[in-house]
């Protein structure tokens, strides 16, 4: 009997989190489409700059590597 009541617990535990997630949810301030493609583009942006960045970090090292290893 015990274990009856402690599932019937849990499942009221967890119905409870479900419920209170859920109000959660709708107090969030969800973004625009127009705000969401601009921090897309930002993003992306900085990634194909930090990309650019470390690509040529990179060639230089591996250069100024062999220049010290002749």
């Amino acid at each position: 009997m015990e274990k009856l009541t402690d599932s019937f617990a849990f499942m009221a535990r967890v119905t409870d989190f479900f419920r209170e997630a859920w109000q959660e949810l709708k107090r969030v301030h969800w973004p625009t489409r127009r705000e969401t493609y601009a921090a897309t583009g930002i993003v992306v942006l900085v990634v194909i700059f930090f990309a650019i960045y470390l690509g040529l970090v990179d060639i230089l090292l591996s250069y100024g590597r062999q220049w010290l290893l002749r």
